[in-house]
């Protein structure tokens, strides 16, 4: 059989969120774009995961409702997924398992098929010894180089950014007078430098994100609340349409993160709607944001309202450009299928070889 013939690929996803999620769910947004990127590359896709399928694949459900963000962090959702989803397994004749539950993967040296494992989260901490303890049983992808170079001794089979429909996106040319910060409100993202540079530039700005975790109730009442004021708009979780009307419409979109984030999903759903981004220098930003041209990164915070008074020099064409060529579903789906080819085609038992010496990275 030809290398390059379809592949049978059973996506595993979270059991939080529908494919494609309503409004939170990275996570699940970047499943449901993967899915539909190798459909239409020819590929047959299982997808197994909860509630209803938005996708083009075919469509297991391990649960009628998603477990949804206020259990986010309790274990019996991503257990009881994981204990149906094996069951389901058995019954599949799968080349390739693409796995994003949390428990799931720890089946993985007991499946007859090779399990890609994306690393979506952090690799430092907990969440990295647990991919360390999962050792050569999985294929672990990275998200972005940093995130790579975070954990350089982890087994990684890949990197692999993440991805959108650039066309899905609404272009705009004419911006607001405002700013918008669009993620959670958590301390990690940095939301009070965003109203701070903001208010220095002289522009009033939108806050849009969930306020789900109670372990960030302090940070709101300390820093969050002394600084809200009649040039800072709240306008809670965005659903998709809100949100697309908030990037498309922003003068630009602030990333002041304040950790080494793998990969910040707005940053090209912003540069997509033609809007720049202003952020700080962490994680995959420097991979993401091209500077000067895409918008400005800056070393301190100090610098982030001189970056947002500059950055209607900057053209939305080429914003819109960057992710077309480097961030679009289509650019995804090719990476992790020739990832994919490589593991059926080539794949020894992890055990005898090591992943990363069986597969190159993907740049």
């Amino acid at each position: 059989m030809s290398p390059n013939a379809p592949l049978d690929i059973t996506m595993i996803t979270t059991p939080w969120f529908a494919l494609p999620p309503v409004a939170y769910g990275g996570i699940e947004a970047m499943c449901a774009e993967l899915v539909d990127g190798l459909v239409e590359l020819g590929h047959r896709v299982t997808v197994i995961g909860v509630g209803r399928n938005g996708t083009k694949g075919r469509f297991i459900a391990t649960d009628d409702s998603p477990a949804g963000s206020q259990r986010l962090g309790n274990s019996g959702p991503e257990v009881l997924h994981a204990a149906r989803a094996a069951r389901v397994l058995r019954s599949l004749d799968s080349d390739v398992i693409h796995d994003h539950s949390t428990v799931g993967p720890l089946q993985a040296g007991q499946r007859r098929a090779p399990t890609v494992v994306t690393a979506h989260g952090p690799v430092t901490g907990e969440t990295g010894r647990y991919y360390r303890a999962l050792g050569d049983t999985v294929h672990m992808v990275a998200l972005s180089r940093a995130q790579q170079a975070q954990a350089p001794d982890i087994l990684w089979s890949g990197q692999v950014h993440n991805a959108l429909r650039t066309a899905h996106y609404p272009y705009r040319d004419r911006k607001g007078d405002h700013v918008l910060f669009l993620g959670r409100i958590a301390a990690d993202k940095g939301v009070h430098l965003a109203i701070d540079a903001a208010r220095e530039a002289g522009l009033p700005i939108t806050v849009a994100g969930s306020r789900n975790d109670p372990a960030e109730q302090p940070y709101i009442e300390g820093e969050l609340r002394p600084r809200t004021g009649d040039d800072v708009r709240w306008v809670g979780e965005a659903d998709q349409r809100t949100k697309l009307d908030l990037l498309a419409s922003a003068r630009c979109l602030l990333f002041p993160i304040q950790w080494e984030e793998p990969f910040g999903m707005v940053m090209i759903e912003a540069m997509a709607c033609g809007t720049p981004v202003v952020a700080l220098r962490r994680g995959s930003v420097p991979e993401i944001v091209e500077e000067g041209v895409t918008g400005f990164i800056c070393d301190h915070p100090a610098e982030l309202a001189q970056a947002i008074g500059s950055v209607d020099r900057l053209d939305p064409v080429a914003c819109r450009g960057r992710v077309h060529r480097h961030f679009d579903t289509d650019r995804m789906a090719a990476a992790y299928a020739a990832l994919y080819q490589q593991l059926r085609w080539g794949h020894q038992h992890p055990r005898s070889e090591p992943a990363a010496r069986i597969v190159p990275l993907l740049r």
